[in-house]
C-alpha cells in the first residue's frame, strides 16, 4: 500500500508544480482557459488521483500511526489540491492566497514521502 501512496504522492507533487506553471502563464497572458474543455477535464483528472490518495492515506494512518501526520491535514490538504486545480487557470486569482495554498500542499505531500521512505 504505500508504495500506491508513494506514486500518488509523486504525482500530486507534479501537479502541484503544474499548478503553479499554469496560474503563471495565466497571469502573464491574462487569458482564462475554457472551462469545459481544458479545466474541468484538468480538474477532474486531478480530484480521481487526490480521491484516491487521501482514501490510501487515511488507511495507511490509522494503520500506521505518525507523530506529525493527521487526518485532518490530509483533508485540508486534499482541499487545497481541488482548489488549485481550478484556480490555477485563472488570472484574477489572489496571488499570496493561491501561492500559500500551493506551499501548503507541498510542504505536507514532501512530509508524507519522508515518512514513507523512513
Amino acid at each position: 500500500m504505500s508504495e500506491k501512496i508513494l506514486q500518488l504522492t509523486k504525482k500530486l507533487i507534479n501537479y502541484n508544480h503544474l499548478f503553479v506553471k499554469y496560474y503563471e502563464d495565466a497571469r502573464e497572458k491574462g487569458i482564462t482557459h475554457d472551462f469545459h474543455e481544458i479545466i474541468k477535464p484538468f480538474a477532474n483528472e486531478v480530484k480521481s488521483v487526490s480521491v484516491e490518495w487521501s482514501a490510501l492515506m487515511q488507511n495507511w494512518l490509522v494503520n500506521n500511526p505518525q507523530k506529525h501526520l493527521h487526518p485532518k491535514q490530509i483533508d485540508t490538504t486534499t482541499e487545497h489540491i481541488e482548489q488549485l486545480s481550478i484556480q490555477a487557470f485563472f488570472p484574477k486569482t489572489s496571488r499570496s492566497r493561491f501561492l500559500n495554498a500551493n506551499r501548503t500542499v507541498e510542504f505536507f505531500l514532501l512530509e508524507v514521502i519522508k515518512e514513507l521512505e523512513k
